[in-house]
C-alpha cells in the first residue's frame, strides 16, 4: 500500500540564519570620524588661517601644508610598525589621539605669535600624530568588528570621516569668518577632546587576534615551539670531547 505518512522535514540549525551586520565595534567609528573630520577641515582651511595672520605668505602656507603631509606619512609608518610589533591597539590609539589633541591645542595658541617658523613646527607635530592616528583607527576598528569584512568596516569608517569632515569644514569656516581663527581651532579642539574620551571607553575586544590564535596552524606552531624548547640535548658532539 502507498505510504500515507507526511514527509519529514529537517529543521535547519539556528546558526545557518544570516547574522546581522556589525555585531560590535561601532563605538570606534565616531572617534575616527572626529579625528579625520578635524584633519580634513584643518587641511581645507589652512591657507585661509595662515594668510589671516601672515598676509602675503601664500607660498609658505602651501609649504606648511606639505610639512603636515610629510610628517603625517612618517607618523603613519612609525605607528603602523609599532602597532604590528606591540599589538597594543587601544593603548597606542589612545596615546596618539591624546597627542593629536595636544598638538592641536599648541597649534591653536601659537598661530598668531607672528613667527612663521613656529607654525611650521607646531603644524608638523600636529600632522605627525593626527595623520598617524588614521591607520591605527582603521586597524582597531577592524579588530573590533571581526569577523565582518574589512571592506565593510573601512567603508563605514570612510563615510563617518567624510560626514564629519563636511560638517567641520563648513562650521569652522563660518566661525573663522565671524570670530577669527582661534575660536575656529578651539571648535576642533573640543571635538578632538570628545573623540579622545570616547576612545578611552572603548572595550578592547580584539576578535581578530583571538581568532588567529585559535587556528589549527597557530596551535600546531605553538606546540612545536614548546616541544623544541622542552628538549634537552643528550649527546655531546665529538668536537667537544
Amino acid at each position: 500500500c502507498p505510504d500515507l505518512h507526511p514527509p519529514k522535514y529537517v529543521q535547519l540549525p539556528l546558526s545557518s540564519s544570516p547574522s546581522p551586520p556589525l555585531k560590535g565595534g561601532q563605538e570606534a567609528f565616531a572617534p575616527l570620524g572626529l579625528n579625520a573630520g578635524a584633519f580634513y577641515a584643518l587641511s581645507t582651511l589652512l591657507n585661509r588661517m595662515v594668510i589671516w595672520h601672515y598676509p602675503g605668505e601664500e607660498v609658505n602656507a602651501g609649504r606648511i601644508g606639505l610639512t603636515i603631509v610629510i610628517a603625517g606619512m612618517l607618523g603613519a609608518v612609525i605607528s603602523g610598525i609599532w602597532l604590528d610589533r606591540s599589538k597594543t591597539y587601544k593603548e597606542t590609539t589612545l596615546v596618539v589621539y591624546f597627542m593629536t589633541l595636544v598638538g592641536m591645542v599648541v597649534y591653536t595658541f601659537t598661530l598668531n605669535l607672528g613667527h612663521l617658523w613656529v607654525v611650521f613646527i607646531t603644524a608638523g607635530t600636529m600632522g605627525f600624530f593626527m595623520t598617524g592616528y588614521l591607520p591605527l583607527g582603521f586597524e582597531f576598528a577592524v579588530e573590533l568588528t571581526y569577523p565582518e569584512s574589512e571592506g565593510i568596516s573601512s567603508g563605514l569608517l570612510n563615510i563617518s570621516a567624510q560626514v564629519f569632515g563636511i560638517i567641520f569644514t563648513i562650521s569652522q569656516g563660518q566661525i573663522i569668518d565671524n570670530y577669527g581663527t582661534k575660536p575656529g581651532n578651539i571648535f576642533l579642539c573640543l571635538f578632538l577632546t570628545l573623540g579622545a574620551a570616547l576612545t578611552a571607553f572603548i572595550k578592547p575586544d580584539l576578535r581578530r587576534q583571538k581568532a588567529n590564535k585559535e587556528t589549527p596552524e597557530n596551535k600546531l606552531q605553538e606546540e612545536e615551539e614548546e616541544s623544541n624548547t622542552s628538549k634537552v640535548p643528550t649527546a655531546v658532539s665529538e668536537d667537544h670531547l
